[in-house]
């Protein structure tokens, strides 16, 4: 592989001896990762149902590899049950070191495609709040999607600057993770293609972004929260000098240390001004050492005051009266639904986390989960709402086995034969479900299955 070679010298003096045990590394293949979703299945579920061969990573609890040139998991019906996601081994780190806990309000500040967002969604267990920005909203869409599908209900997917988001929720959230664009050098083995991009933006251009995003997302960290900052490259500026801006204009921040592997190397004090000896603290993850692509991570602690419960205004909802059409699908569905949660807009009904400041005024994608539409007397219950429940919330479910071709058709928007499905002469809304893990919708009538799978999810 040609590697330009300003960047190869820099390598050079940044790694020293080890230099020739880095570079061997680009004839090496690149390794895939699969990380399950701990919010559906456990790890020892999952070890014990899935259809091919994985090891697990072992720095990473819920992540395996697999061997990507054989198989092809994001063709399988339990991908599309959102029972595990596709991750580059070392980009699950970030997430996986950032302690979130059940009841916190959480902000992945980058967080397209959704890697991380998703674990830390998965983290919460249905609790608190995730608020998942990109700046992009091309970027966004697809975010929200992989939110979805992986059951994700207490949400908001933003499409926002973060100095714009910092004036809304200014010492709101407890953990912050910044997944920050850099030019991507850990990423050469696996994409050629960041190579060019390198070439046209490099650290110059990001370290000015980056460092202007992580004092605004300080702003929004509570007193007591915790931020971590990450990147998939090795230069200096972007990684190192970045926290010790953030130091240095807030600093109320110090660096923690956050859970170690023998594979993670110190940060590089040598490589900023103040030369802290805290930075070495941050961890460098480089492919000679571990079996994964070049990572950056940094952990931070924001000390100071308690937080004033008036930083930040909440919304204040009144319990309302449930649309008719509502009460009649929920008679079917086994929890109880919080109506001061439950927010109405045109036809679509959502179902809002609790405790959100007001967002008039900011871009955003979703709010909360869609659980779906009211049309001509009658509720039709999104997509979302069925990645949402488990098989045993709803009365009428149709399990069917992984092996049968009639998941594949299903999820193809193909009709579905309903024989020995025991579904006898009932009608209505059904949740299909995969070995017990909910895919969908269909809707029975005269014995005939109505695919409901959302469209622009199918499998093609």
């Amino acid at each position: 592989m040609n590697l330009p070679c300003a960047f190869e010298d820099k390598m050079k003096g940044l790694l020293g001896d080890e230099y020739p045990d880095y570079i061997a590394c680009y004839d090496e293949p690149r390794y895939y990762g699969l990380r399950v979703n701990t919010n559906k299945i456990t790890v020892e579920e999952f070890e014990r149902i899935c259809p091919f061969d994985i090891t697990p990573i072992p720095w990473i609890s819920n992540g395996y590899y697999y061997d990507g040139e054989a198989v092809s998991p994001s063709r399988h019906p339990y991908y599309f049950a959102g029972l595990y996601y596709l991750q580059e081994p070392s980009a699950m780190t970030p997430a996986s070191r950032l302690p979130v806990e059940q009841g916190d309000k959480v902000l992945d500040l980058c967080a397209a495609p959704g890697g991380k967002a998703t674990e830390l969604g998965a983290k919460l267990m249905d609790t608190g709040v995730l608020a998942a920005n990109d700046i992009s909203s091309s970027r966004a869409k697809g975010l929200l999607k992989n939110i979805e599908v992986f059951g994700i209900g207490n949400m908001l997917i933003l499409s926002e600057e973060p100095g714009k988001l910092s004036g809304y929720f200014s010492e709101y959230f407890d953990k912050i993770l910044i997944d920050a664009p850099c030019s991507g050098e850990g990423m050469f083995r696996k994409d050629k293609k960041m190579v060019k991009a390198w070439e046209e933006h490099g650290p110059e251009y990001f370290s000015g972004i980056q460092k202007s995003i992580i004092v605004q997302a300080a702003d929004m960290l509570k007193p007591g929260g915790l931020l971590l900052y990450s990147t998939c490259t090795f230069d200096g500026r972007e990684n190192e000098q970045a926290v010790a801006y953030l130091l240095k204009n807030r600093p109320e921040f110090k660096i923690v240390d956050m859970e170690q592997y023998e594979g993670f190397r110190p940060g590089r004090p040598e490589l900023t001004e103040t030369k802290d000896p805290a930075i070495a603290k941050t961890v460098r993850i480089f492919p000679h050492h571990m079996k994964g692509e070049g990572h950056y991570l940094a952990l931070l602690r924001k000390d100071g005051g308690i937080c004033r419960e008036d930083c930040f205004s909440p919304l204040k909802r009144s319990r309302i009266k449930l649309p008719a059409e509502l009460e009649a699908f929920m008679e079917n569905v086994s929890w109880e639904l919080d109506r001061t949660r439950i927010d109405i807009r045109g036809e679509r009904i959502y179902y809002m986390p609790e405790g959100l400041p007001d967002l008039r005024g900011i871009r955003f994608l979703r709010t909360g989960l869609l659980m779906g539409e009211l049309k001509k007397n009658r509720f039709e219950p999104s997509q979302a709402l069925a990645m949402y429940m488990k098989k045993g919330d709803y009365e009428h479910t149709i399990d069917l086995s992984a092996k049968d071709e009639r998941v594949s058709r299903y999820l193809k928007g193909e009709t579905v034969d309903t024989e020995g499905m025991g579904t006898g002469k009932s009608k209505g809304w059904h949740l299909i479900c995969v070995d017990g893990y909910p895919l969908g919708w269909g809707k029975l009538s005269g014995g005939i299955l109505k695919n409901k799978y959302l469209p622009g999810w199918r499998l093609c």
